[in-house]
């Protein structure tokens, strides 16, 4: 009879970008059960809402992830907005759709790289993220930052893109987009990559549903589930199909992500041609009114919950944030039953794991 062993995985593995630990079952080298355990690098950030006013916890949100920055910034303040009612300007609410995006691009190009060092092609990695210092530079350029921006606060931006500005970067991001062509057919194409990620890590559409899975990982299983599509920011004026595939494997996920650069280009394209020419922010006048109010955003990774109670003075009662990887964790115990212990370290990476984000 096969012996079964217990062998722990992680947190720290030279694969991994991420400190994940998983109990990993083993029968010979088979995969029988992953049990995840969470919890090292817990920094107990939404607890500051007691010691940081309502204005400062933007700054401390982005903090949650070096990656989503952005998003979680953008994110806090909606809630924050919406309690108060502010209506955010216009032209404010493209910009963060365009920054949005260029989140998306950095971050998906990041993970096809640690995907790409995942399996051990270590130029495809070097070129993909070659071509995320672009985005970066782009971002360092108007914002002042490259991890992270601080623009977003409550009622709108802090810095604006003057049209000069935004016909370089459509000519940037242009030849980025050639460049990036080129390079993601190797992904699709090269028959050694395929044979690493094709039948790989299967999540059917029913698992995935029942798991909660979120984001590419949901939709590399055909469920058509995008935040985007609900309209915040400028994403109501934007025109752009949520982009899925049947494949429900490792193949799929790297289909979808690989999409989903390709749309990012499109939907600033898509701002830059329509953004309209109001002020960047609104006035915020006293405390937030006693209240709570939640968001759902599309970070990179997947669908994020915010949350924020207030009590009529400048500090909150609560903030609580949701993100893609926590959801995603049952969906990765799913895939992992029945691989082999080679494929656990490129499984754990088709989710983009952000632990920082997990655990805050």
């Amino acid at each position: 009879m096969p012996k079964k062993s217990v062998v722990p995985f992680g947190p720290q593995h030279p694969v991994l970008p991420e400190p994940i630990h998983l109990d990993l079952v083993l029968e010979d080298e088979k995969v029988l059960q992953a049990i995840p355990s969470i919890g090292y690098i817990h920094r107990g950030l939404e607890s500051l809402v007691t010691k940081k006013d309502f204005q400062e916890m933007a700054y401390v949100a982005e903090r949650i992830c070096g990656i989503c920055s952005f998003g979680h910034g953008m994110g806090y303040c909606m809630t924050i907005e919406e309690i108060m009612q502010l209506e955010v300007p216009r032209r404010a609410e493209y910009l963060r759709t365009i920054w949005m995006e260029m989140s998306r691009l950095h971050s998906h190009l990041l993970w096809l790289g640690l995907l790409a060092d995942g399996f051990g092609f270590e130029p495809l990695f070097m070129h993909s993220w070659r071509l995320r210092e672009q985005i970066l530079d782009m971002f360092e350029e108007s914002t002042g930052g490259r991890v992270i921006f601080s623009v977003n606060q409550i009622g709108g931006v802090k810095k604006d893109m003057s049209k000069e500005m935004l016909a370089d970067f459509q000519k940037r991001f242009d030849q980025i987009e050639k460049e990036v062509r080129e390079m993601t057919q190797v992904f699709l194409e090269d028959y050694t990559v395929r044979t690493r990620l094709e039948g790989i890590g299967i999540l059917t559409e029913e698992d995935a549903i029942r798991r909660g899975a979120a984001g590419p990982m949901a939709r590399a299983s055909g469920i058509a589930v995008d935040m985007r599509k609900q309209g915040y920011a400028a994403y109501n004026d934007m025109d752009f199909e949520v982009i899925t595939s049947d494949k429900c494997d490792s193949y799929g996920r790297c289909e979808v992500r690989i999409g989903e650069i390709f749309q990012s280009f499109d939907i600033i394209r898509q701002c830059i041609a329509k953004i309209p020419d109001t002020e960047l922010n609104v006035p915020v006048k006293g405390n937030p009114t006693k209240g709570e109010a939640f968001v759902r955003l599309e970070q990179p990774r997947g669908e994020a919950f915010y949350y924020s109670r207030t009590n009529g003075t400048k500090f909150l009662d609560r903030m609580r944030v949701r993100t893609p990887t926590f959801a995603n964790l049952p969906a990765l115990t799913q895939t992992l039953q029945g691989c082999q212990y080679g494929d656990v370290p490129l499984l754990i990476l088709t989710i983009d794991p952000c632990i920082s984000c997990t655990e805050r």
